[in-house]
């Protein structure tokens, strides 16, 4: 069932994991590479949409308790606040305005996979917020880790928009595993988990009919047309996405309208796509309490304190090592 293309020489991941998930069967593309400057902007759009509820809850979550979560994070002295991810910051900033008027010591690293989301919060903070100090990284949630270790402040370490939902829940365990080893006592970590809830809420969240989204998730085609050569019409691909209310999983597909060949030049890679043949490109797992609970179990973590929404079931939760 795979494509019979001998292997060329490739050098970056974008190109290793482009070629290894466009031969393997089913095909498969990481949701790391959807961002870049326009995958960014479309992400913007789409946390601004009144559909996509999670970014409302965790901004509704930390306005509401801004207080509570200053006291719990300053209780032990100067600390990193450390964010896994961090985009725009829009929400972060709320707790970075409420760090800096009670003049907490702290330092505030932003990381992301993208350049171009770090760039933008970090003017953004020199503008809206001087007092911080704002010390990005570029790099991938496990480089990220590393770099955590090195650092010698307490650490808060921050996780938010239901990120770890991208993970299924063993790599998620093996995630927060390592977070945990890389954690001392006085260490927290507070991460967003999008709650079980009515499964249409759920798709109407991932699939808005103004197309957003669907321009999102093919953003990852426009990529390889543009970065690798590549040819895809990105037309005759369909953004499809289903849930499973028992399992809690949401998943976004590329589908391919018609049969069709794809040729990306710098892989010296042909691609057949048989009519209706998908491509997974994003998971977004949702949780109910017992397994948010049993995440925290597997991987050594404690949970001390939870903030939830009052609509849309949407928790924030803070961990220690146990």
């Amino acid at each position: 069932m795979q494509d019979t293309n001998i292997a060329p020489t490739v050098t970056t991941e974008f190109e290793k994991e482009v070629y290894s998930g466009l031969t393997d069967y089913p095909k498969h593309l990481s949701s790391k590479y959807i961002y870049d400057k326009k995958g960014d902007k479309l992400f913007q759009d789409i946390m601004a949409m009144p559909t996509y509820y999670l970014t409302n809850c965790e901004y509704e979550i930390l306005e509401q308790n801004k207080h509570e979560i200053t006291a719990l994070f300053s209780g032990s002295g100067t600390f990193d606040l450390i964010e896994l991810g961090a985009g725009d910051g829009k929400k972060t900033k709320i707790l970075l305005k409420e760090f800096s008027d009670k003049k907490i010591d702290f330092t505030y690293v932003p990381i992301d996979i993208s350049n171009n989301a770090l760039n933008q919060l970090h003017d953004s903070c020199k503008i809206e917020l001087p007092e911080v100090n704002v010390q990005p990284f570029q790099g991938t949630y496990f480089e990220a880790l590393k770099e955590i270790n090195t650092r010698k402040n307490r650490k808060v370490i921050l996780f938010l928009g239901s990120n770890i939902g991208n993970l299924m829940h063993d790599q998620a365990v093996g995630f927060m595993e390592k977070i945990q080893q890389l954690m001392q006592p006085n260490d927290l970590l507070l991460m967003g988990f999008d709650q079980k809830k009515n499964p249409q809420t759920i798709l109407d969240a991932y699939n808005d009919q103004e197309g957003i989204t669907a321009a999102f998730n093919k953003n990852i085609l426009a990529r390889i047309n543009s970065e690798l050569e590549g040819n895809f019409d990105l037309e005759q691909f369909l953004h499809w996405e289903v849930y499973d209310p028992e399992t809690g999983t949401a998943k976004s597909f590329l589908v391919s309208k018609i049969e069709q060949t794809v040729r990306i030049e710098s892989l010296d890679l042909t691609v057949h796509f048989k009519q209706w043949e998908t491509i997974h490109t994003e998971i977004s797992q949702k949780y109910d309490d017992q397994i948010i609970d049993w995440l925290a179990k597997e991987s050594g973590l404690q949970l001390t304190t939870a903030f939830q929404s009052k609509t849309h079931s949407y928790k924030n939760c803070v961990f220690k090592i146990a």
